[in-house]
């Protein structure tokens, strides 16, 4: 198989948008996430692979907890200002407003149409991603039936 094949086919693979943010105080970080799926029912766990080296996953594995936030198809502006190092100054994280997720503590970003709060359990690894694995602790919505928003959706691609 060549390797722009390999390419071209793992970027059919489906991915939802979200925002995952952690931290406590001055040490947290916020950003945009798409290679996020449900592992178990019970417990209710998830995965997320988080870039090796990238300053979320240091604030991740430091503070064990985040919160992934719904991006809705009306918020492709607010997908891509997660995209690139968010910047963290009076009360916001990338200018959106939070306060703290109830049971973890964990930012709580403003301005999303649901959110999940989790716990970490396990980090691993074995390539240029981590693999996060995170318990569901709590969730949140204001507009439970948002649609979500997708990268095949914006023209993007993260794969391959």
């Amino acid at each position: 198989m060549s390797a722009e094949l390999e390419k071209q086919l793992l970027r059919k693979i489906t991915y939802g948008m979200w925002v995952l943010a952690s931290g406590e105080g001055d040490d947290v970080e916020a950003s945009s996430v798409t290679w996020l799926t449900q592992i178990s029912f019970s417990p209710p766990l998830v995965a997320v692979g988080i870039k090796a080296g990238s300053h979320l996953l240091e604030v991740v594995t430091r503070h064990r907890a985040f919160t992934l936030h719904l991006l809705s198809t009306e918020q492709e502006a607010v997908a891509a200002a997660f995209i690139k190092p968010t910047v963290v100054s009076g009360g916001t994280i990338g200018g959106h407003g939070f306060g703290r997720a109830q049971v973890t503590g964990a930012p709580l970003l403003d301005g999303f149409p649901a959110w999940l709060e989790a716990r970490v359990r396990d980090v691993h690894q074995p390539g240029d991603h981590a693999l996060v694995i995170a318990e569901i602790v709590g969730a949140g919505a204001s507009d439970a039936a948002a649609a979500p928003f997708t990268l095949a959706q914006a023209g993007w691609n993260y794969g391959g």
